[in-house]
């Protein structure tokens, strides 16, 4: 990923004056509150502008399919922070938000790379068929891991990537991404010899290239949706508390050995 070189110590974003809170130049308490949802100012915030139907839509549509997960070890490291530290629900948050990596919350930025990388190339002059293959081919024989590809759960399909693309579909949002995640389904499976799991980071990564959205912003939606995840877990922690008895398994289940 390529930061932004440093310039004049200026920011779009926001300012507070003594009548009024300006964002990304709007009022927020005569224009913003009670117009826009939170997705739509998430997008307004993130991008500067407002959203189309469609990317609030998908934007939406993405925070719910990747928010929750079950007793994922980010939810497990927030609910035993909170048990050790009642008090401190910032703290518990952070503690799960630090979990979240290619393991547990998904490799979307490193799809939506990959993604634009084989773009790149097909507008280079390039078969989409053979890049991607070639492209496949390259990362096996790197480390065999393939971003986007493979689930320890969800087997042979993931239903929420296939319920992305099938939504994506429907609604003609669809574009040379999207074609190109599933190209990659069919280079992955020919260089790994079997098909593996389209896991939901590869759709997630295709939709918001085709909706506009650039690389650098993808791993943005998992992250939001992750937080509200870990606040639900961290409001259940504290009414029906499992956290030491997390830790308690965990110590049984590690045998000792000096």
């Amino acid at each position: 990923m390529q930061i932004g070189k440093a310039g004049p110590a200026v920011s779009g974003i926001a300012q507070a004056y003594p009548d009024r809170v300006e964002v990304r130049g709007r009022d927020l308490c005569g224009d913003l509150m009670g117009r826009l949802s939170f997705t739509e100012y998430f997008h307004l915030l993130l991008t500067g502008e407002e959203p189309t139907e469609d990317q609030r839509y998908f934007l939406d549509l993405l925070l719910v399919a990747i928010a929750e997960h079950g007793m994922m070890p980010t939810n497990v490291a927030a609910r035993m922070t909170l048990a050790a530290d009642p008090g401190s629900l910032q703290g518990a948050v952070a503690a799960g938000i630090l979990g979240c990596g290619p393991v547990i919350l998904g490799t979307s930025e490193a799809c939506a790379v990959l993604l634009e990388e084989a773009r790149a190339k097909v507008l280079a002059g390039g078969d989409a068929a053979a890049i991607t293959l070639e492209m496949a081919r390259a990362i096996h024989a790197q480390d065999g891991r393939a971003p986007g590809f493979g689930h320890p759960v969800h087997r042979p399909l993931d239903p929420r990537a296939e319920r992305i693309l099938e939504l994506s579909d429907e609604r003609g949002v669809s574009g040379p991404n999207v074609e190109l995640a599933r190209r990659f389904r069919n280079a992955v499976a020919e260089v790994w010899g079997k098909p593996l799991t389209m896991n939901v980071s590869m759709p997630i990564a295709a939709v918001l290239l085709d909706l506009g959205f650039g690389s650098s912003t993808v791993k943005s939606i998992p992250l939001l949706a992750r937080t509200a995840s870990l606040l639900a877990h961290l409001a259940e922690e504290r009414q029906r508390p499992v956290g030491f008895l997390m830790a308690g398994k965990a110590e049984e289940a590690v045998e000792y050995r000096p």
